[in-house]
Formats: structure tokens, C-alpha cells, sequence
């Protein structure tokens, strides 16, 4: 089974970390990137380096354990692995890999004996308080084992209590040895685009109090929980919704899921609601039920924004207002896998989350670390455009996805700290590309030269000016750098005929580059404002497609 490029970089960056003395690192995976495929392999790895070393796969949920479990048997149908799991039922501790969950191990570890490496899914559930479950078991560990290496692997690497997850006092996590980003993984084809829309309705949660940095779940559940509110809601949703195959609400407490589950059936669409306290039993035949189609909708409150896997889901309604960006990053997370016949994933924001924290492809570690120490994390980070309703970036001058251009707002009416980052690309960019490919043009490629350009910051890119008669282009090739970075330039070089292993350096690929064969034609397609596309067509015919930032 092969790894995706950024999977594979991911596990190159661990080692490279571990190469220079790490133990606690953290790799960054959007939700639906193959977090359990690239744990499979770096068990088997890990494995195959030592065949004496012991591992545990650590999470919270049994769906979780059981899908780590199975995808490890199924990229290695011999491993020596069990489960520890009350959940699932099997407690076979005397394996060499154990895919356990937390609460059946933290105080097991002097009867399971020590571990070598200990792989934790879903890392931002760990508090900093070593007084919990996770602080208890991995301490356990440490001292029967003191060389033990942590990994972490999460999509969203900060949690609303103390930030990122590598930085400050307690801190498990020494620091992220690899952070993919959304917006390159949907680009690219990895991720299902997601399409975000302002609603009608929209919760007002301005007298809720705060407890712990978000809203008190009794009083948010009062203040949304509102029959002519969900109602209301409910009868956009299902307008939206009606050519979707698989709905998910997030609401913000049991009553609440239940009473929009109520209404949804109402409006004559099957649904039915999860919770904590819904009974195991109830809870797969339900799961099952949705995977298998026979359900429309779920909703659901604080049990399906980890750990859930159905990439069917094409529309999510955001019912819960939260302060937390890793929360509504989960949330939205459900919508991003692949699946037949699925063009995108609507996202509806009653909550006015994606206001409130941004689209999620610019909500990296460190983006969101600067939000929370400038204060900005309550600020406004989008808006709707006028034209089609998707959310925009707060200082977007054009919505890529109809082309509307919002009127100029009196800058003094704008909050000067609430734009967006530079950075920001909205998630509905990707669709302006299937508009403007019609306006793109071929120019044919008469030359081409190679060079070294140096940067102020980290290692030197190797250049590629390609030249048309008319028409001219420079593609800057991070050979020299780490991660996904070197495993995008190793492509360009492979598709364009290079010779394997590929260069190690600028100055190995510039005595090389004439391994590479020039392409007949060229062909640059934007997909936002930051990011574009480049068609390369070959001798032949063939024609394969780059993804590249601009700046």
C-alpha cells in the first residue's frame, strides 16, 4: 500500500527528529489525510528496525481503537497486535503492539509491562495536567521505560485550556515535526472541497456566560434550544440538504439534538440523534444505519466530532456556538474525506463559526497561537458575499466562487485587528478553478534554464524559468528543505523524467538537469488568491497538474 506524498513526508520528518535527538513530536494531519495508515506504517516500520521493541497505539474511543487495529492488519496481516479495550471486549496485553484505549490501561501499565514507542491518536485530547489518565499512563511508562519515544498525531494541535500543544509550561509535545495544510490537501485532490454558507438563521448566544474560556453548556442549550428557532433552521437545512446524501448536526445538548432530530423528520427526512448517553448497542445499529444510507441525518452533541468515519457526509450544520477552534475544526473535519459520486461538502454556520475562527485551511498551529495571543480569537475572520451567501475572507475583495465583488465598507467601520491572515485562502477557492480553466490558454514552452536563488529564511530553491515567445514562468523547487516541502519537488522531478534516487542538493540537480525532458506547453489556472494551478503538457500528449503557492 503506498503513502501519499505528505504521508510519507510526514513519517521522513519523525525520523529525521528522532536523527537528532527528539522524543516528543507531533505530526499534524487534517481530518480524512490517513492518520491510521500512516500510524500502520510507522508501527511496521518501527518494527521492522526492531523486532524486540514494544509499541502501544493509544486513544479514546473504541471505534478508533478497532480502525487503528484494522488498518494495521490490513497493511500487515501477521503483526503480532492485539487490543486493550473494555469497549471492544479484548484485554490480549501480552502482544509486542497494542491498540489500546486510555481508560482501560492508564493504571494497567505495571501488569502490561513497558513500551518503547507510544503512538497517541487524537494528541490534542491530552490535558497538561499530569494528573489525568494520559499524565498518569505516560509517566507509568516513562518510568519503566525512560528511553520511550511519545508521538502525537491530530489535526488540530491546540486546545481552547492552554494553546498549541508544543508550547508553554506542561507541555507533553516537544514541538510539530510536520503540519500538513488543508487547503494544499484539497487542492490536490487528497481532501473533498467544502463549501461554506451564511444561513437565514442565526443563533444569538450574546448573553450566554463563559465557563473554562467557552459558553456553559446548560445555558448555551436554553438559549439555542428555541422550537421556532429549529424550526426555522431545520427548514433551510433541508432546502439545502435535499440533494445530499448524508447530513450531520451538531447541537449543543441532548434536548436540543433531539428536537432537531424531531423536526427534521418532520419535514419528512429520516434522522435520528447520538449522544453520551445513547446505549453502545443503540449507538452502531444507528451509525450503521447512516453508513449504510437507510439514514439522512444524524445529529448529534460531544460524540461525533472525533474519531467518526463516514466520507459520504456532504452537508454539516453547525448548531453549536463554541469558542473553540479546535472543536469547530473537528466539526467541519467530518465533511473533508473523499467519497463516490461527492463533489463537496456544504457546510451551513448557524453558529457563525466560520465568522468567528476562519476557514479552516489558514487555522494552522501557528496562526491560531497568534490569534490567541494578539486577542483575536473572538474577532470576525469572515463574511458572506452578497452574491451566492459563501463565507469570504473579512478582507477578500472578491468572492472567488461567483465572481461578486462586495461593496467598500467605510474603513473606519472595520475592526483594524478582525481581517483574516495574508494567508488566507477560503475553501471554496477550489471551484473558481473549474470557472477560470475556460480562460486559461496553452503557450508553448521554447526554453528553459536552471539556477539557484537564495532566500532569507531557509535553504536555497532550486529555479526553473520556462520561456514562451510571448510568455514566461519561474517554478522554485524546495530540494534543500524538509517534509512535504522536498516530497513536492521530488515529483516536479519524477514527472519531468528525472532519474531516481532523486538530487540531494541544488547543486547534484543542477549537474543533472539534463535527465529532465522540457514540456511541449504550460498552462497557469488560479485557484485563489495565493495559490495556483499548472498544467504541464508532455511529449505525447500527456499533461499532468502542479499545485504552487504565489506571493
Amino acid at each position: 500500500m503506498l503513502l501519499r506524498p505528505y504521508q510519507r513526508a510526514s513519517l521522513d520528518a519523525l525520523q529525521a527528529d528522532w536523527a537528532r535527538g527528539g522524543r516528543n513530536g507531533l505530526i499534524v494531519l487534517p481530518t480524512g489525510a490517513g492518520k491510521s495508515l500512516v500510524i500502520a506504517t510507522l508501527v511496521r516500520e518501527t518494527m521492522a528496525r526492531d523486532a524486540g521493541a514494544r509499541i502501544a497505539v493509544v486513544t479514546h474511543t473504541r471505534e478508533l481503537i478497532a480502525q487503528n487495529h484494522a488498518e494495521l492488519l490490513g497493511l500487515w496481516p501477521d503483526a503480532p497486535a492485539g487490543i486493550v479495550s473494555a469497549g471492544l471486549g479484548r484485554r490480549e496485553e501480552s502482544r509486542p503492539i497494542l491498540f489500546c484505549g486510555i481508560q482501560s490501561v492508564w493504571n494497567r501499565v505495571e501488569a502490561i509491562g513497558g513500551f518503547d514507542l507510544v503512538i497517541v491518536d487524537e494528541a490534542h485530547l491530552i490535558p497538561r495536567d499530569a494528573e489525568t489518565r494520559y499524565g498518569r499512563f505516560l509517566e507509568a511508562v516513562r518510568a519503566r521505560s525512560p528511553d520511550m519515544r511519545l508521538v502525537g498525531l491530530t489535526a488540530t494541535p491546540y486546545r481552547l485550556d492552554s494553546g498549541r500543544l508544543d508550547e508553554g509550561r506542561g507541555r507533553v509535545f516537544d514541538a510539530i515535526v510536520y503540519e500538513a495544510q488543508v487547503g494544499d490537501l484539497i487542492r490536490e485532490g487528497y481532501l473533498a472541497l467544502l463549501v461554506s454558507k451564511a444561513t437565514a438563521t442565526v443563533l444569538d448566544v450574546s448573553g450566554v456566560p463563559l465557563r473554562a474560556g467557552d459558553y456553559v453548556p446548560g445555558a448555551l442549550e436554553a438559549a439555542v434550544n428555541r422550537d421556532v428557532i429549529t424550526k426555522a433552521a431545520v427548514a433551510e437545512m433541508v432546502t439545502y440538504g435535499a440533494d445530499r446524501r448524508a447530513w450531520l448536526a451538531f447541537c449543543a445538548g441532548v434536548k436540543h439534538a433531539d428536537a432537531v432530530r424531531d423536526a427534521i423528520r418532520a419535514e419528512g427526512f429520516s434522522c435520528e440523534s447520538i449522544s453520551g448517553e445513547t446505549p453502545k448497542r443503540e449507538r452502531d445499529r444507528i451509525v450503521r444505519d447512516f453508513r449504510a444510507g437507510r439514514l439522512r441525518c444524524l445529529t448529534s452533541v460531544g460524540v461525533l466530532a472525533t474519531g467518526f468515519n463516514v466520507p459520504e457526509v456532504d452537508l454539516i450544520a453547525l448548531l453549536r456556538p463554541t469558542q473553540s477552534t479546535g472543536l469547530y475544526v473537528q466539526q467541519v473535519g467530518r465533511g473533508l474525506r473523499r467519497a463516490k459520486g461527492k463533489t463537496d461538502a456544504l457546510v451551513l454556520d448557524y453558529a457563525g463559526l466560520v465568522r468567528r475562527h476562519g476557514p479552516i485551511d489558514v487555522l494552522t498551529a501557528n496562526a491560531v497561537a497568534r490569534a490567541r495571543l494578539l486577542g483575536e480569537t473572538g474577532a470576525p475572520r469572515a463574511k458572506p458575499c452578497p452574491g451566492c451567501g459563501a463565507l469570504i475572507a473579512l478582507n477578500a475583495s472578491t468572492c472567488e466562487g461567483c465572481w461578486t465583488e462586495p461593496e467598500e465598507e467605510d474603513e473606519a467601520d472595520l475592526p483594524h485587528e478582525a481581517v483574516a491572515d495574508d494567508e488566507t485562502a477560503v475553501l471554496s477557492a477550489g471551484t473558481v478553478a473549474v470557472v477560470r480553466e475556460a480562460h486559461a490558454r496553452w503557450w508553448p514552452v521554447a526554453g528553459w534554464r536552471f539556477g539557484r536563488e537564495a532566500r532569507v529564511r531557509g535553504p536555497d530553491v532550486l529555479t526553473v524559468a520556462l520561456e514562451g515567445d510571448e510568455d514566461a514562468m519561474t517554478v522554485r523547487l524546495d530540494l534543500e528543505a524538509t517534509g512535504f516541502a522536498r516530497e513536492k519537488a521530488v515529483q516536479w522531478w519524477r514527472r519531468l523524467g528525472g532519474e531516481m534516487p532523486p538530487p540531494l542538493d541544488i547543486e547534484e540537480a543542477l549537474n543533472r538537469c539534463d535527465e529532465l525532458v522540457r514540456p511541449e506547453a504550460v498552462r497557469v489556472v488560479p485557484t485563489g488568491r495565493l495559490s495556483e494551478t499548472v498544467d504541464y503538457r508532455l511529449a505525447g500528449g500527456a499533461t499532468w497538474t502542479d499545485t504552487r503557492r504565489v506571493a
